[in-house]
């Protein structure tokens, strides 16, 4: 693993950058180009074999997108990186890495709704799924098929904002031979670096908090240089969704302010969630950060803090209910995603998809607000205003 010499300050604003190589350049440039050009036939040769640490063709390896992964595999503690050009892309790549015909994979509790539609497009080539809501020890080891190679999740879950216990997960699986992948990017490696509990791979959607902006779409993953030496020239290359440098860029500047905007997401995200708690209207604030949380004490051991996504569950469950406090938000905009300077709201409760709510595990008055940068009071205002329509 990557030694762990600087802080993640550190790491964010000046690891990696070699102002020297760049001219003094206090930030990179961005090599906009495809391809690299060789003095003689011999040199081009010499890269090709090793195209994984060589300036060959961008789709392969690009200075200005080898220094962000530089960035976050030390963030990570990881052996090494690899950007690509969306979450998905680096959530399938990683799932396929691992798997054949006639396997099978175990992901626990709700996962990004996506990643499980794509485990069910696996069927198709021979490779089954199973998915538990349940985070008990017992109940995912009892799920544990001969055939099972990839154990997948997310901590905290999604919507639902569950724990789950990672060290032990990685036990249960190292015991029997399977891999373990974990989506991180709620946490973020500011948070949580579950390659020090044992996961072998980290995956984020660095659209999110990592780039924090919400104007570059990508993906990363993290994992060891063994992992990485296979997954580079199979499901990186052949499958193509590589990280264009100008995203790579744009995510660089999204790091340089990364440890500083968590510890604001933090502070602001603890004091609307305590607000939530405290309100009539809301039944139940899904946040591990609230001392009221069943994962409160399992937090303390694997999170170092708390980012600024969180749900809340509506005394008045019904569909009206939730439609109206979202509509009357005014700071909180409504919209997909999260993990931006911008706060936004949404809802798994669609007005006709209560089947599939109550399959998940869902609350149909559960609302998820993503709490951005904005002043505090301000949206702690707005959410009392709006919580008066039930």
């Amino acid at each position: 693993m990557t030694s762990h010499l600087f802080s993640d300050e550190h790491i964010c604003t000046h690891q990696g950058d070699e102002y020297e190589r760049f001219h003094g350049a206090v930030v990179p440039p961005i090599y906009q180009n495809s391809l690299f050009v060789f003095k003689d036939f011999d040199q081009l040769t010499e890269a090709m074999k090793d195209e994984q640490n060589s300036y060959l063709y961008t789709r392969g390896t690009n200075p200005t997108v080898e220094i962000v992964e530089k960035k976050i595999a030390a963030l990570e503690k990881g052996e090494k990186c690899k950007l690509f050009s969306s979450g998905m892309a680096a959530i399938s790549s990683a799932i396929l890495t691992f798997l054949k015909a006639g396997d099978h994979v175990l992901s626990i509790s709700n996962i990004y709704g996506p990643t499980t539609k794509f485990l069910t497009y696996l069927e198709k080539f021979g490779i089954s799924h199973t998915n538990t809501l349940n985070t008990e020890l017992d109940n995912i080891e009892l799920l544990i098929q001969p055939n099972t190679k990839v154990i997948y999740l997310e901590s905290p879950t999604t919507m639902n904002f569950k724990l789950v216990d990672l060290k032990a997960v990685s036990i249960i699986a190292k015991q029997r031979g399977i891999k373990t992948i974990i989506d991180n990017t709620w946490a973020t490696p500011i948070f949580q670096n579950p390659i020090t509990y044992g996961i072998d791979i980290i995956i984020h959607s660095v659209s999110k908090y990592l780039g924090g902006h919400s104007d570059l779409v990508g993906g990363a993953l993290i994992t060891s240089k063994e992992t990485m030496d296979h997954l580079f020239y199979h499901e990186y290359q052949l499958l193509g969704g590589v990280m264009p440098p100008y995203e790579a860029w744009l995510l660089m500047r999204g790091l340089r302010t990364l440890p500083i905007r968590m510890k604001a997401h933090q502070e602001s995200g603890l004091r609307i969630a305590s607000f939530l708690e405290n309100h009539p209207s809301v039944k139940k604030v899904n946040y591990p950060g609230l001392k009221s949380s069943p994962d409160y004490e399992l937090g303390k051991q694997q999170l170092t803090g708390y980012s600024g996504l969180m749900s809340f569950e509506l005394a008045n469950n019904s569909f009206g209910s939730v439609r109206n406090v979202i509509n009357r938000l005014k700071q909180f905009q409504i919209g997909v995603s999260w993990g931006g300077f911008e706060s936004l709201v949404i809802s798994p409760n669609y007005g006709y998809n209560s089947e599939q709510l109550l399959n998940s595990g869902m609350d149909p008055g559960l609302i998820r607000i993503s709490v951005g940068l904005e002043n505090v009071d301000e949206l702690i205002e707005d959410l009392h205003a709006a919580l008066q329509a039930t």
